[in-house]
Formats: C-alpha cells, sequence, structure tokens
C-alpha cells in the first residue's frame, strides 16, 4: 500500500465510497449500539452534569459517557478536552472498519487528509481557563489555553493515530458536518486525493448551552421534532466521523464498501442570522442540488434524515421544503434529534452515519415524541418498527447564518 493517500489532479470525475464509519453519542460509544438504541425509541435526555446549569432556564440534555481510552495515561486523559474524548474513539472506530489501522490503533497511512466540523471545539478549556483567571490560580493555564482551539483536536488525531496531512476546519454552524463530508467528497471526485477522513465532533460546554437557553431555543420537556406542539430544541454531545474513498481504491485494497455518495448540495439565504428563510427555499435548492448531482428523481429517494431540531421555525422551514420537493411520494422521513439531540457540528456526519446504516439494514429511525405531527410531513414520519428496502437515502442539515447542506448516499 501507498505511504500516501494524494492523487494527481486530472478531469475525470471519481465514484466516492464509504469504507468505514465510527462515531460516539449520548445513546452509545460505537454506531451499532447507537443503532439500535435509535431503531427502538430510546431517548438520551438525561440531568446535566458535566456542565455548569444552575440559573438555566432547561437543566437536561443528551449527555455522553465518555469511553475509555486504554493507549494514554491518566495524565494525558486529564489534557484532552472533552471534544477529543469523543473525536478520538470515533476516529478510531472508522480507520478500523477501514481496514486503515494497525494493532496498536495507529493509521497504516503517513499521510491521511482530514474535512471536520466542530462548533466550540475544546471550549471547556477555554472556560477553564477564565476561571483560573477570575479566581488568580495560575497552574496550568498555559495547557488549558493550548487545548482550547480546535486545531488542537486535529493534532490530537494525528499523533494518537500516527499520520499527518493537511485538515480543513468547517465552522458553518450546525450544516458544517454535512459540508465537511461533501468537501472530503469533492476533493476525492476531482482527483486531489484518494482517501479522505471526514466528520465532526462536538462536546457540551457552559457557554453554548447557556447561549442556546437565554434564546429560549430549548425545550423544556422532550424534544418534539415536526410537531406542531414543538417547544424546542435538545442540545446534545458526540462525534461521527467517516473514511471517504475513491471506489478504484477501494477495491485495489478490497475494502468494504458501505455506500456511495452520489449527490452533494449546499447553499446559503442569507435570510436570517439564527433563523431559516420561513418558505424553504434554500433548503429545497440544496436538495434539488444534491438530485441533479446524482442523476436522480425525489422518488427514488426512500429516506430522508432530517435536520428537524424542533424548534417552531426550524421545522415549519423545513415541511414545507420537503413537501415541495417529494409531495406525495413513498419517501420517509424522521429527525434523530430527539433522541440523540442536536450535536451542532458533529449532527451532519453522525446524521450521514445513520442514513448509512437505515440503507443497508432497510430499519428506518423512528420519530420519537410526536403527538400531532405537522400535516405537511405527517404521512412521511416513521414509526417505531418501520422497515423498508432502501436504495437512496438522504440527510440535511441546516446551520445558523442560512447554511443548508443535502448528502445523497446510494448502495
Amino acid at each position: 500500500m501507498s505511504q500516501s493517500n494524494n492523487a494527481a489532479p486530472n478531469s475525470t470525475a471519481k465514484t466516492v465510497v464509504v469504507t468505514g464509519f465510527g462515531c460516539v453519542t449520548a445513546l452509545g460509544h460505537d454506531s451499532w449500539a447507537m443503532w439500535d438504541a435509535l431503531c427502538t425509541g430510546q431517548s438520551a435526555r438525561v440531568p446535566l452534569t458535566s456542565i455548569h446549569v444552575d440559573g438555566c432556564r432547561v437543566t437536561q440534555g443528551a449527555e455522553a459517557i465518555l469511553p475509555d481510552l486504554p493507549r494514554l495515561s491518566p495524565k494525558q486523559l486529564s489534557r484532552l478536552s472533552r471534544a477529543s474524548r469523543l473525536a478520538l474513539p470515533a476516529v478510531s472506530q472508522a480507520l478500523k472498519e477501514a481496514g486503515l489501522s494497525k494493532k496498536d490503533e495507529c493509521c497504516v497511512l503517513r499521510r491521511l487528509e482530514i474535512s471536520v466540523s466542530t462548533t466550540a471545539g475544546g471550549m471547556e478549556k477555554g472556560q477553564e481557563f477564565l476561571r483560573g483567571v477570575w479566581s488568580q490560580e495560575p497552574q496550568g493555564q498555559t495547557a488549558r489555553v493550548a487545548h482550547y482551539q480546535a486545531q488542537q483536536q486535529i493534532g490530537e488525531i494525528h499523533r494518537h493515530f500516527g499520520f499527518t496531512g493537511p485538515a480543513m476546519i468547517v465552522a458553518n454552524a450546525c450544516a458544517g458536518g454535512g459540508n465537511a463530508i461533501g468537501h472530503a467528497a469533492d476533493l476525492i471526485r476531482c482527483g486531489m486525493a484518494d482517501i479522505v477522513l471526514a466528520g465532526g465532533y462536538e462536546a457540551l460546554s457552559d457557554l453554548v448551552f447557556a447561549g442556546f437557553d437565554s434564546l429560549q431555543s430549548l425545550a423544556p420537556d422532550k424534544c418534539r421534532p415536526f410537531d406542531r406542539g414543538r417547544r424546542g430544541l435538545m442540545l446534545g454531545e458526540g462525534a461521527g466521523f467517516l473514511v471517504l474513498e475513491n471506489e478504484a481504491s477501494a477495491v485495489r485494497r478490497s475494502a468494504d464498501i458501505k455506500a456511495r455518495i452520489v449527490g452533494y448540495g449546499h447553499t446559503t439565504d442569507t435570510g436570517h442570522l439564527t433563523q431559516p428563510t420561513q418558505d424553504g427555499t434554500a433548503l429545497e435548492r440544496a436538495m434539488r442540488m444534491a438530485l441533479l448531482d446524482a442523476h436522480m428523481h425525489a422518488s427514488e429517494i426512500g429516506y430522508v434524515n432530517a435536520h428537524g431540531t424542533g424548534t417552531p421555525f426550524n421545522d415549519s422551514a423545513e415541511a414545507q421544503a420537503f413537501h415541495r420537493v417529494f409531495g406525495t411520494s413513498q419517501t420517509k422521513l424522521s429527525s434523530t434529534k430527539a433522541a440523540l439531540g442536536h450535536t451542532l457540528g458533529a449532527a451532519g456526519a453522525i446524521e450521514a452515519i445513520i442514513s448509512i446504516l437505515a440503507l443497508n439494514t432497510g430499519q428506518l429511525p423512528p420519530q420519537i415524541n410526536s403527538l400531532d405531527p405537522e400535516p405537511l410531513v405527517a404521512a412521511a414520519l416513521v414509526p417505531i418498527g418501520a422497515r423498508a428496502q432502501l436504495e437512496a437515502v438522504m440527510s440535511v442539515n441546516l446551520g445558523f447564518g442560512g447554511s443548508n447542506a443535502a448528502i445523497i448516499f446510494t448502495r
């Protein structure tokens, strides 16, 4: 196997496949544990203990139990941000599943490009720094500052798995995970790389949680996407990573192909900093761009993993866009944020993995907590236990600033 995965640019578009994926969420330490919990209608909502929620209107969310990292000493673990504690096991799973890791967990490639999304990075390290300043405790301050920025988590991935290479950090809010995967796919399609590690990670932090709470965007009880009585979102945390590869490269090394990426669309609506355009036209354009890129008709998409935050403005705009694109077709729809929480910069990556699992198992992740569904999408929402023979699925995400991303996966 070549020590480098870079390919010379050429004008011939490459077929992009997924050869491995892994995730850590509040519903499990790996993809399959999460999947089993999702399909049985479980929710990760619990009282939060990892962050300070005193004085907040809402004090619950989807909090993950941090996985063990047996290769690291207690001192090394103490230096890692919560974000890295979530990201490293997810990367490990993805590389192992793709056949790119050695027995010691290191990557077999010396060079591997990364396209990753995060919103807060190692935010809690920055918060610890400020608390140290306020309490005049100088010890450990340098390490806290050093571990705060997002490039620190990239460096920890490089060191932990023993590879180097260019890294693109996409800070495109809650659409960033989808954009990171789309950017990675574009690198492969245009011949600039053969293999790219793509994904996102996000840890709960005081600042982000308090910000959403002050906006009164958090649901005081259950998160109810696409329900007419919805009252807000549930914040969560997690990490998801996928190994994207030129199909010819995957075939050469006899890798197990999990799915193909055949379409990607992204738009920005410029309507409002925190609200999507209320008629959903920007999201509609992103989905139609992905369908055009894939040379597919909307009726060929069997399942859509929606952004579905459970906020009044988001779900209304999405419902309109879905109705215009898919109409009365048999396409099914659900938002898994009711179970996993909204993982912000990691959402697009985790939900892409969920979409691939649906594609490969025929199980559909249900829309939980829906009591009075939005009429435009009521018939499309997935009940618990539903199955379907799927040939193509779509994952969509929206973000602050009007960002929209849509990705299509096929068998």
